[in-house]
């Protein structure tokens, strides 16, 4: 059929009388694309703890990869990734209800409405990251892997950082993988992870040349792991005996002025068997009230330790007396933080990242100037300084993480450096029996790995545990039960690799294949 001038003139004029009428199909079709998304973030949840299956991992992140695929206009593309950013956080991270709703006494509707805004919130990372890979970047899995590591990375550090809920972490426990992190630490499993996952979609259309390259990857992890190097190595001293005291104190009793008492005796008595061990530690906050108030307390229970030749470290909230205010009458700032005491123990370690609204309030000199009257009861904590010195406990320097910071792998390697073992104290009582506490025990495991440390954790309701260099549970307490863990702790020597260039060489690396990505999509355009 011939298409004349005036057959031609009617087609156009059709299609301006009914300009979206192929457009209406296509928005259409993008709710099942959003459904889709939304479910695929979701069920990254059952590949980490206490699920731990892993494919899972890599077939999330490929689904997302598939939709992005398609050539959408950048408003779609953000909407994709938002809706798996949302699934992620929203299901990933809804331990958070517990501490919101039950120990928070927020009604359900609400605590449900705030779940729902930290996911929007958080499922901005991907978000931007679908619209930057549709703008900008050829759309082959090299720019969306480093895509994806730049936005974990960027969890670590932006507006104090949340990162939780890394595709590395499903592989802790897979040794075929978690080789490459005392190498390069938990970004590069995600990057492995998610270019294989990428390369999978490839391969499903027939595209092979990425899969020679993700094949290339996983056999270097694989033979990084065959080879099995020790980064680093046995200090020439024994073996620290060590006994971890689990309290298990109700939340909703911790910090009720009138079982402060209670608290205190019962980490005394749990205590009593344990002097004579060369470690004792009592998790975080485990005495709940500033030095200042317990300090007849302290003091007699220092010198039990120092009696039993026992290094005694304990959690406790820390009013600086140097810098008392006599305008409040008060000890500020305070910190959370962690002493040695006892024999042969010695350092107070200050936390640097801290819970917002938790543990400070966001923008609290400018709330304090706006809302005087609302803010003049409330207490912040301050953030200790970077590069502390490590706690010395027989003649063993420690390295300490308290709770939530473990999950930054720059600071806990900042911490790890020149000591023998690392400790982390913890209360997980908050989140009660939710994935929340796995998740974060399955985080200490991969700083384990990171650093070529030992890894002491003793928390209020659990997981206490101690996890070996390879990022092993030697042992653990069951959680909610008024437990002592017992174990020992074997010293180590040297540096890993990530422990002197951290997640820099992955960075790097994503940053070269981004532009090259970049440039890629330029010269097609030019042609």
């Amino acid at each position: 059929m011939r298409l004349t001038t005036q057959s031609l003139k009617k087609q156009l004029k059709f299609q301006q009388i009914n300009p979206n009428k192929s457009g209406a199909i296509d928005q259409f079709a993008l709710l099942p694309r959003l459904m889709i998304a939304w479910f695929s973030g979701a069920v990254f949840l059952f590949a980490l703890a206490p699920y731990y299956i892993w494919i899972i991992a890599l077939i999330s992140p490929a689904v997302l990869y598939a939709l992005l695929l398609a050539p959408m206009s950048n408003k779609r593309a953000f909407w994709i990734g938002e809706m798996y950013g949302m699934g992620l956080w929203c299901v990933g991270a809804f331990w958070l209800y517990t501490s919101i709703h039950t120990y928070g006494n927020t009604p359900m509707p609400v605590a449900i409405g705030m779940i729902a805004i930290m996911g929007l919130v958080m499922g901005l990372f991907h978000g931007c990251l679908a619209v930057v890979f549709n703008r900008f970047f050829a759309k082959q899995p090299f720019s969306f892997t480093a895509l994806w590591v730049m936005q974990e990375w960027l969890k670590t550090w932006l507006f104090t950082g949340f990162p939780w809920l890394f595709v590395g972490y499903a592989f802790t426990e897979q040794v075929w993988l978690n080789s490459l992190a005392p190498l390069f630490g938990v970004l590069a499993l995600s990057f492995v992870a998610v270019f294989l996952s990428a390369s999978l979609v490839e391969i499903a259309k027939k595209q092979y040349h990425f899969s020679v390259l993700a094949g290339m990857m996983l056999l270097a992890s694989t033979s990084i792991w065959l080879l099995n190097p020790n980064w680093t190595t046995p200090k020439n001293t024994p073996k620290l005996s060590v006994s971890l005291i689990q309290g298990n104190i109700p939340q909703d009793l911790k910090w009720l002025l009138e079982f402060r008492q209670k608290t205190l005796q019962i980490y005394a008595e749990l205590s009593q068997s344990e002097w004579g061990q060369d470690l004792v530690v009592w998790p975080e906050s485990s005495i709940p009230m500033l030095q200042t108030e317990a300090a007849p307390f302290i003091s007699q229970i220092a010198q039990i330790a120092k009696r039993h030749n026992t290094t005694w470290i304990t959690g406790i909230p820390y009013a600086d007396i140097a810098e008392y205010n006599p305008k409040t009458d008060k000890y500020e700032p305070f910190y959370n933080s962690v002493m040695a005491l006892g024999s042969e123990g010695k350092g107070l370690y200050k936390k640097q990242n801290l819970v917002p609204v938790g543990e400070y309030t966001p923008f609290e000199g400018l709330l304090n100037w706006a809302l005087p009257d609302l803010m003049s009861g409330s207490v912040s904590f301050r953030p200790g300084k970077a590069y502390q010195a490590p706690l010395l406990a027989k003649n063993n320097q420690v390295g300490v993480a308290i709770c939530y910071e473990v999950a930054y792998p720059d600071t806990t390697r900042r911490n790890a450096i020149n000591t023998d073992f690392l400790l982390t104290v913890s209360n997980d009582a908050w989140f009660g029996t939710s994935a929340g506490p796995l998740q974060h025990l399955q985080m200490v495991q991969m700083r384990s790995l990171e650093t070529g440390r030992w890894f002491v954790r003793a928390t209020n309701t659990g997981v206490t545990a101690i996890i070996n260099h390879k990022g092993e549970i030697v042992d653990k307490a069951p959680q909610f039960q008024r437990v002592v863990l017992r174990g020992e702790v074997e010293a180590r020597q040297g540096t890993t690799p990530f422990m002197q260039w951290g997640s820099y060489p992955v960075l790097l690396l994503s940053g070269v294949l981004l532009l090259i990505s970049l440039l890629s999509k330029l010269a097609k355009k030019s042609q």
